[in-house]
C-alpha cells in the first residue's frame, strides 16, 4: 500500500514528535513513524525516569538532614519497587499524552521499523510512505564496550529495569549518566564505584564544576577510581570483578553499568539506498538548517552527533518545521549558548564558555568571577558543602560568556540566567538587577 504526506518523520522521540506536531499546526499531512514506546530516550530511558530517581535521591539527604531541623524522623528504608511502580505508571501516561497530542494535531502515527527505499520512500512493512520532506530522528542507544565479559554488565537503559537496588556497583564511565546513576545509588544506600577513563571527570565541563562535583561524590562515600581502563569483567563466586588495563581490580560488586556513551541508530535504516552520508561512527553531520547531502533528507536530535539534549532536539524539531512549512526561510537552531544541567547532589547548571575554552579563545579579555557560599538551607545542619559560583566576561564591555553554578537549585537558577546570555547581558546588566534575597540566586548580581 501507498500513502503520500507531506512530511515522513522516522522516530517517536522528543525531537520528533516535535517537528511533527509543529508541521501539522500549519496544516502540513504528517506521519510519524516509531517501533517503541513513543516518547523515546528522554520519556522511556533518559531524562524523566531519571529525574524521578534524582527526587528520590534528593529526598534522602534532606530527611537525613530533618532532625537539624528539630524533626524526630529517620530514613528507616526504601521500597525501591514500589518507586520503580509510581515511575514506570507515570511514563505510561506520558507515552499516553504523547500519542493523543499527535492524534490532536491529526497526525498520523505508524507502529514499526522504517527503512528507506530511496529519498523521499520510506516502507513500514507492507506500506509505502511518501514525503518530499523525510525527517530521521532515530535517536541513539547506549554503547556497550567491546572486551571480555561485557555482556556481565547492563547500560543506563538496564538501570531501569532493575526490578531491586544492586548492593554494589561500579559505574564505568563519567559523563552525565554515570555521575548522576553513581549520586542517585549513593544516595539510596548502594556502595558505589566509578570507574574513570582519564584523570577527571564531565571533562566538557569548567574545571571549577568538575572539581565540586568530584567533592560531592566523595562526600556521599563515592568511590573513584582514576584512569581506569577496563579491559575485561570476570564473574566471581561472590560478584563481579573489573579489571583495568594496568592491573587494578574493582569490586567485587553485583551490577556494572556502562555509562561509556551513546551511539546513533542508524545501521537499519538503509541510508545506503538514498545517498545520506554517516561519518565513521554512523552519526548523520548536518548543516545549520538541519539537512542532510541529499535534498529532501533532514536529520534532528542525538542522531546527528550535536548536543544530546532533549530540548535542543525539540528545538531544532519545531525550526525545522517552521522553515519548511511556516514560510520562515531563515529559522534554524543556534547551538552556541545552549544551558545544560547535570543532576547530581546538589546539581550542576552551566551555560556558555569555559574558563579555559575562554581564555584559550579571547585571552586576556576574559575576566573571572567567582563565589563560594555555604546555602541558607545548610545554616543550620552540621552537612559541610559549599555552593559555587563562575561568572566569565569579555571585554570592556564585560559581556557575559559563562555561567558555571554548583548547589542546591542550581537547575532551577540557571534558564532566567539563560535567557540573559543569549541576549547579550553584561555585568553592568547583572549589577543594575537588584537582588532577590534571600537566595542563591542573588549572588550572581552581587559578584565584585
Amino acid at each position: 500500500m501507498k500513502e503520500q504526506y507531506d512530511l515522513v518523520v522516522i522516530g517517536g522521540g522528543s525531537g520528533g514528535v516535535a517537528a511533527s506536531r509543529r508541521a501539522a499546526e500549519y496544516g502540513a499531512h504528517v506521519a510519524i513513524i516509531e517501533q517503541g514506546r513513543m516518547g523515546g530516550t528522554c520519556v522511556n530511558v533518559g531524562c524523566i525516569p531519571k529525574k524521578i530517581m534524582w527526587y528520590a535521591e534528593n529526598l534522602v539527604h534532606e530527611l537525613n538532614e530533618a532532625p537539624e531541623y528539630g524533626f524526630d524522623v529517620s530514613v528507616r528504608g526504601q521500597d525501591w519497587a514500589e518507586l520503580k511502580r509510581r515511575r514506570e505508571a507515570y511514563v505510561r501516561r506520558l507515552n499516553n499524552i504523547y500519542e493523543n497530542n499527535l492524534a490532536a494535531n491529526n497526525v498520523r502515527i505508524i507502529q514499526g521499523e522504517g527503512h528507506f527505499e530511496n529519498s523521499n520512500t520510506v516502507q513500514v512493512g507492507d506500506l509505502s510512505l511518501t514525503a518530499p520532506h523525510i525527517i530521521i530522528a532515530t535517536g541513539g542507544e547506549p554503547k556497550v564496550p567491546s572486551l571480555v565479559g561485557a555482556e556481565l554488565g547492563i547500560t543506563s537503559d538496564g538501570f531501569f529495569d532493575l526490578s531491586e537496588r544492586p548492593a554494589r556497583v561500579a559505574l564505568v564511565g563519567s559523563g552525565y549518566v554515570g555521575v548522576e546513576l553513581a549520586a542517585v545509588l549513593a544516595a539510596l544506600g548502594s556502595e558505589v564505584s566509578i570507574c574513570v577513563r582519564y584523570d577527571s571527570l564531565l571533562r566538557s565541563f569548567d574545571e571549577m564544576l568538575q572539581q565540586a562535583v568530584i567533592g560531592a561524590l566523595e562526600s556521599d562515600g563515592v568511590v573513584l577510581n582514576w584512569c581506569a581502563m577496563i579491559e575485561r569483567v570476570e564473574k566471581i563466586a561472590n560478584g563481579l570483578m573489573l579489571h583495568t588495563e594496568d592491573q587494578r581490580s574493582v569490586g567485587p560488586v553485583d551490577t556494572v553499568i556502562w555509562a561509556v556513551g551513546r551511539r546513533p541508530l542508524t545501521a537499519s535504516l538503509d541510508l545506503n539506498n538514498t545517498g545520506v552520508l554517516c561519518d565513521e561512527d554512523g552519526f548523520i553531520p548536518v548543516d545549520d538548517y538541519q539537512a542532510t547531502n541529499v535534498d529532501g533528507v533532514y536529520a534532528i536530535g542525538d542522531v546527528t552527533g550535536r548536543l544530546a539534549l532533549t530540548p535542543v532536539a525539540i528545538a531544532a524539531g519545531r525550526r525545522l518545521s517552521d522553515r519548511l512549512f511556516g514560510g520562515m526561510s531563515d529559522r534554524h537552531l543556534d547551538y552556541t549558548n545552549v544551558p545544560t544541567v547535570v543532576f547530581t547532589h546538589p546539581p550542576v547548571g552551566t551555560i556558555g564558555l569555559t574558563e579555559s575554552k575562554a581564555r584559550a579563545l579571547y585571552g586576556d579579555e576574559v575576566r573571572t568571577y567567582t563565589a563560594k557560599f555555604v546555602p541558607l538551607s545548610y545554616s543550620v545542619s552540621t552537612r559541610e558543602s559549599e555552593a559555587q559560583i563562575k561568572l566569565l566576561t569579555r571585554g570592556e564591555e564585560e559581556t557575559v560568556i559563562g555561567i558555571h553554578l554548583f548547589g542546591p537549585a542550581s537547575d532551577e537558577m540557571l534558564q532566567g540566567f539563560a535567557v540573559a546570555v543569549r541576549m547579550g547581558a553584561t555585568k553592568k546588566d547583572f549589577d543594575d538587577t537588584v537582588a532577590i534575597h534571600p537566595t542563591s540566586a542573588e549572588e550572581l548580581v552581587l559578584m565584585r
